[in-house]
């Protein structure tokens, strides 16, 4: 392992562009990896359907023939890579799991290649641009364990609280994850601005975007990595301008500070070495665990308190 001390974990996010060739976006996605790897890295977190365009700007039937099963041919690209480098890596297949049934899985291999765990997103938008609805099943509740569908990933470096973009907007998954012994959440992402949008609306979204995932940090002292896409994609159908991703993928640690952070221009690695002993100890000096009130919070299952 690459590594100074069993107490440092060092981490890569990778923020890249995408292709509509699925081999020229796996190309761009190893070629980071193997980068990254090479800076140190033990972990290695991909963004969101890194081999495709984000498809979900439209909705188009056709588009179902880009999915494939687990194990299949991009996360046995993945695993293979895993096990040559020796890393952990999070990867994002769109899943074919039956007839009819379709998820956006993200995918950990452990340092032997083989598959640690998956995690189906869970919470689905359908946004104008952002049809997700039309292609994604949500992710299974529990699993035939009995486990939550918000369950850490265990593997060779500690467990992994895998989530995916639009799940970050809501604090239940990321303490659920906590909750259940997450040492690091990590959120792949597929997420930008309408070219059309003012300049001051595209700044708050990108702020609350940043804010909230922070916030998640310091609500449960767990470190963040968050990967973007960069880059402008086309509408396919031409209904609007298309997206330009705005990047600025990150990681902060467990008090929301950060750690490395990218810009909305260009592809890049981010690589930051964690301390695995800080959560214990802010833990200590903020005891938000010790003081929940969970006596008090049986309303959080309703869907409103009429």
């Amino acid at each position: 392992m690459n590594q100074t001390s069993a107490n440092q974990l060092t981490v890569a996010a990778i923020q890249q562009t995408c292709s509509d060739d699925k081999h020229a976006s796996l190309a761009t996605s190893e070629r980071l990896i193997r980068e990254a790897a090479r800076g140190g890295a033990q972990l290695v977190v991909l963004q969101e359907l890194h081999a495709t365009l984000y498809f979900c700007q439209t909705e188009d039937t056709d588009i179902f023939e880009l999915a494939e099963p687990i194990p299949g041919p991009t996360s046995n690209h993945l695993a293979a890579l895993a096990k040559e480098l020796g890393i952990v890596l999070v990867g994002s297949v769109f899943e074919r799991r039956m007839n009819g049934v379709y998820h956006n899985t993200s995918v950990v291999f452990d340092r032997d290649g083989s598959i640690a765990g998956i995690y189906r997103k869970m919470h689905i938008p359908d946004d104008p641009g952002f049809y997700e609805k039309f292609y994604f099943t949500p992710g299974d509740a529990t699993f035939n364990d009995g486990n939550s569908g918000f369950t850490p990933i265990s593997t060779s470096i500690g467990k992994l609280g895998v989530l995916v973009c639009w799940d970050q907007w809501y604090p239940e998954a990321a303490r659920l994850m906590a909750l259940a012994g997450a040492e690091i959440l990590i959120y792949p992402t597929a997420i930008g601005w309408d070219t059309t949008d003012a300049p001051e609306e595209q700044a708050r979204q990108l702020e609350a975007w940043v804010t909230v995932q922070r916030g998640h940090a310091v609500a449960n002292n767990l470190p963040v990595i968050a990967p973007n896409r960069v880059g402008t994609e086309p509408d396919p159908a031409g209904h609007t301008a298309g997206i330009r991703f705005w990047g600025n993928s990150f990681i902060c640690g467990p008090q929301g500070e950060f750690l490395a952070r990218a810009d909305d221009q260009q592809e890049c690695i981010l690589i930051t070495t964690l301390d695995r002993n800080r959560t214990e100890s802010v833990r200590r000096i903020w005891p938000y665990f010790r003081d929940r009130r969970i006596d008090a919070y049986g309303d959080i299952l309703k869907r409103v308190r009429d």
